[in-house]
């Protein structure tokens, strides 16, 4: 179960909170994506990063000269956000149009890894659940480039999970309003594969569907 904290409680639509830490890691599993807030001498700033959970931590690398990775190297407070839209609500009115979605905010501060073999260990988790055996197929990364890359984590302690997956709420006095409702769903398909352009022809196609599951683009 989730945690409840004065930042992760939910005051509006709190009907659609969720505390389960299963939902909170199938978000970002799913997302790999997080939207990071720093606040600069400039003002406020969002930044999308790839990021990945390794059980209760999520991670996110970039350059050592990054102005993102320097800020939060430092430790100060920060908040990351993933959303999956699932599809639009379409009401008989249009007040009562709406979404489908999950989101997760996380709330905390980075901490660094230095040490070259958990770099390289995390990196290859990243690579692993993208594209399960990879990172045994792919050069390894050398020296030099674990030292140019900066990898942090951030403890998933702190987070809400809000997941809107109603039907449609219309009002009583639109029941009978002469316009189709319901749902139109949107998903996101992964693959086929596209090859390279220089590929070597005696190169065999790996198989990455078993990752991806149901959003494997089958055609």
């Amino acid at each position: 179960m989730l945690g409840q904290s004065l930042r992760t409680t939910l005051k509006k639509a709190a009907h659609k909170a969720s505390t389960e830490t299963i939902s909170l890691h199938a978000i970002i599993d799913e997302s790999l994506i997080a939207h990071i807030a720093i606040i600069e001498e400039s003002g406020p700033i969002v930044i999308p990063m790839l990021a990945w959970r390794v059980d209760d931590y999520v991670y996110i690398h970039g350059a050592n000269n990054s102005r993102l990775m320097r800020h939060l190297h430092r430790g100060g407070q920060t908040c990351l956000t993933f959303t999956l839209f699932d599809g639009w609500v379409l009401a008989r009115s249009a007040f009562h149009h709406s979404a489908h979605y999950r989101s997760a905010v996380v709330f905390g501060a980075f901490e660094s890894i230095d040490e070259s073999s958990a770099k390289k260990r995390l990196l290859d988790h990243f690579i692993e659940q993208i594209a399960p055996g990879r990172s045994e197929q792919a050069r390894a990364s050398n020296a030099k480039e674990l030292a140019a890359t900066m990898l942090l984590r951030m403890p998933l302690n702190e987070a809400s999970v809000k997941i809107s997956d109603k039907p449609v709420n219309d009002d009583l006095a639109d029941m009978t309003h002469p316009v189709w409702a319901g749902y139109l769903p949107y998903s996101t398909k992964v693959g086929p594969l596209i090859a390279a352009e220089e590929l070597e022809d005696d190169i065999t196609e790996p198989d990455y569907s078993g990752a991806y599951v149901d959003r494997w683009n089958k055609n």
